[in-house]
């Protein structure tokens, strides 16, 4: 998902719109979407601020701090599945157990796969 555009950079891209410069040529310079601009010129206008707002969903059930457990946890059970790695993360880590669609992002950003090998 791409990262939301600093509020310094929406008030000097908006600076720019409103001293007279064509949304198209700040889009062809800046890579910015005359559309965003648009919408910033009509939220300074309402006067609501231009600050990006939060990220959408909610905080990871597995975060970075619980990759290390997670990590000791595949290493020491392999061959081990993905339900199998969940119910054991719920059992050692003491929480209500996780999706397995949560357990399988988890793995899958810390690189690791469940895929069996010959």
């Amino acid at each position: 998902m791409p990262r939301s555009f600093s509020r310094d950079l929406r008030e000097r891209l908006l600076r720019a719109r409103l001293a007279g410069v064509p949304a198209a040529e700040i889009e062809r310079t800046t890579g910015v979407s005359a559309r965003s601009i648009r919408r910033w010129v009509q939220r300074a206008a309402a006067g609501q601020s231009l600050a990006p707002g939060s990220p959408p969903g909610g905080t990871r059930r597995i975060g970075s701090a619980d990759e290390d457990a997670l990590r000791a946890q595949v290493a020491a059970h392999p061959d081990a599945t993905l339900a199998e790695h969940r119910d054991r993360w719920a059992t050692a880590t003491g929480t209500v157990p996780v999706s397995l669609a949560t357990m399988c992002r988890a793995l899958g950003r810390l690189g690791l796969s469940l895929k069996k090998r010959a």
